[in-house]
């Protein structure tokens, strides 16, 4: 009898973090796929809706902006609103702007869901994170965010293989049709299955929200921006240099502010803020040579847009086999070793792919770099989601999901303009070797970038803090049945 009872109760234990999982992880999946889903559309788009090569730009812009500006704020109103409710909110803005732009009319129609898009993505993505640490055991966290990682980082990565297919083979508004039905299931069952938790004591912190949101607005347009406009333009000048004073006001309000968006306290663990520079740097050397490495496919190699994508697979799908595998590696022997591993592994991929590069390049020279920077993403997204957790209290989960999902975005944007600026001073779309000169230098510039995210990871500490006391608020999820309350506004 009392064996059975034990069994009972670990099933009802381990339910809610499945649930929790299979969740956050759709949704995750959903918000991270639309950073590069759009990008092997685009042609398509251009036939249908018209528009210049500016508005295109903004097709993707507009939603890379939104999501980067708006994700510290987020995460600051589930903490003070509860999480479940404004991840469901998120969820359902994001679920209705993709159907928004599906049924775009024109060009403008289809830039302005992209950037509802992207709010509600902001919303829903941090939250993501908190509720499935809330929700799964200390002792089965590594595992649980390891395959988290590896679902947001295949999305991230296989963004153009996903849109490249979906409008070769159907039309391009699938890539927005395929989030409304899975948006649509998932409201319901957050609702049941996920426990509702808030930040004890948090109030919103609307001039730092103001003065990060507006900073980083300025600084991502610019960097997106950059290219099209020229670096000494007067509106990229302007974005950087008012992006950077308000995020430097940011920083002293975050010292000052008795309860700031971002305590800069945060940053004095030496953990929290090497996985953060970390982050910032992969995302700079992923992003930015993803861009490049999908269009020489496309353009020197002459694949096709599904041609190209199903070639990266040996990257991009090998977080689903090992990711998993290295969460509960860096449960045993610490993230640290882990992280600083995969983003060793992820920088000599690419400086592999620099090394080797030429317009008559075989794919079987291409296997060995591609695997290799497989590898190292996965290492890297496994342990990245947990070390990241461990450095802070449960109350400040939010906040520090807010800021790392904010940094790889704007990581993201400023690798993409990075190594775009260096690809058109060295070479250019005009033929396959100027497009292979353009490109060996910028994958050089993003290798380099990873190589100092390595270095960083080194800050991380040996092994992860004890977990702290779970507050009564952020503790075991009640039965769907009876779901917890959201704390009264103070």
């Amino acid at each position: 009898m009392n064996t059975q009872g034990t069994q009972s109760t670990d099933t009802r234990l381990r339910a809610p973090a499945v649930w929790a999982l299979i969740l956050t992880g759709v949704a995750s999946f959903m918000a991270a796929l639309d950073n590069l889903v759009v990008t092997t559309a685009l042609p398509a788009i251009r036939t249908d809706l018209g528009g210049g090569l500016e508005d295109l730009e903004w097709t993707v812009n507009a939603y890379t902006l939104t999501f980067a500006v708006l994700l510290m704020f987020g995460a600051a109103l589930g903490d003070r609103f509860g999480r479940r409710r404004l991840f469901i909110i998120g969820l359902t803005v994001f679920t209705g702007a993709s159907a928004a732009a599906a049924l775009s009319p024109g060009i403008d129609a289809l830039i302005a869901a992209r950037a509802v898009q992207g709010v509600g993505a902001a919303i829903m993505m941090p939250l993501t994170l908190t509720l499935l640490t809330t929700a799964v055991p200390a002792a089965r966290r590594g595992m649980a965010l390891g395959i988290y990682g590896a679902v947001t980082g295949l999305a991230v990565a296989s963004g153009p293989l996903i849109g490249g297919s979906l409008t070769e083979h159907i039309s391009w508004q699938w890539i927005f049709w395929l989030n409304v039905p899975v948006g649509l299931a998932l409201i319901p069952l957050a609702r049941l299955r996920l426990a509702e938790s808030t930040a004890p004591g948090s109030r919103l912190d609307v001039p730092g929200t103001l003065m990060i949101s507006g900073g980083l607005f300025g600084i991502v347009y610019a960097l997106v921006n950059a290219n099209a406009e020229g670096w000494t333009s007067a509106p990229v000048l302007t974005g950087l240099t008012v992006g950077t004073a308000l995020v430097g006001g940011f920083v002293r309000h975050g010292f000052r502010h008795a309860d700031p968006i971002l305590p800069m306290r945060l940053f004095r663990d030496r953990g929290f803020l090497g996985i953060n520079l970390a982050s910032l740097l992969m995302f700079l050397g992923m992003f930015g040579s993803i861009f490049l490495l999908s269009q020489f496919l496309q353009g020197v190699a002459g694949y096709s847009p599904t041609e190209a994508g199903l070639r990266m697979l040996p990257w991009t799908g090998m977080p689903m086999i090992v990711a998993p595998i290295a969460g509960i590696l860096s449960d045993r022997i610490g993230g640290r070793p882990v992280v600083a591993a995969g983003l060793a592994f992820q920088a000599l991929g690419l400086g592999w792919f620099a090394a080797v590069l030429s317009t008559d390049l075989s794919y079987a020279a291409q296997l060995p770099p591609l695997i290799l920077s497989g590898i190292g993403m996965a290492l890297y997204f496994a342990p990245a989601a947990n070390v990241l957790m461990s450095t802070v209290a449960p109350a400040d989960q939010g906040k520090a999901s807010g800021t790392n999902n904010a940094l790889r975005e704007v990581g993201g944007a400023f690798g993409v303009a990075v190594l775009a600026s260096v690809f058109s001073a060295q070479g250019g779309y005009e033929t396959p070797q100027a497009f292979t000169d353009g490109t060996v230098p910028a994958l050089w510039i993003g290798a380099g970038a990873v190589a100092v995210a390595a270095v960083l990871a080194l800050l991380l500490p040996r092994k992860p803090k004890a977990t702290p006391a779970v507050p009564a608020d952020l503790a075991a999820p009640a039965p769907a049945s009876a779901p917890q309350k959201v704390p009264a506004a103070h």
